[in-house]
């Protein structure tokens, strides 16, 4: 058992060794995992961006069905930010 462990555990080293000794491997791996992250960050940045978004209109709308705000103000305020 710990000699299949051994065994398989000196493949993977030597797979590992085998793609990192090639600089162009290396390359296009580092430069995969950068625009990956860049892809999750710009996802997660949009999704919060989205997320404040809905909740300020649904404030708006709060405070006009209170009164506390006209209608006209509160159209205002949500054209405000396309600028």
């Amino acid at each position: 058992m710990f000699e299949l462990l051994a065994h398989a555990q000196s493949d993977g080293q030597a797979i590992a060794s085998q793609i990192l000794d090639n600089e162009e491997t290396l390359f296009l791996v580092v430069g995969g995992a950068v625009g990956i992250v860049g892809i999750v960050f710009g996802t997660a940045t949009a999704m919060v961006k989205a997320t404040a978004r809905e909740r300020t209109r649904r404030e708006i709308a709060a405070y006009i069905a209170e009164g506390a705000m006209t209608p006209e103000q509160g159209e205002r305020l949500m054209r405000a930010g396309k600028r």
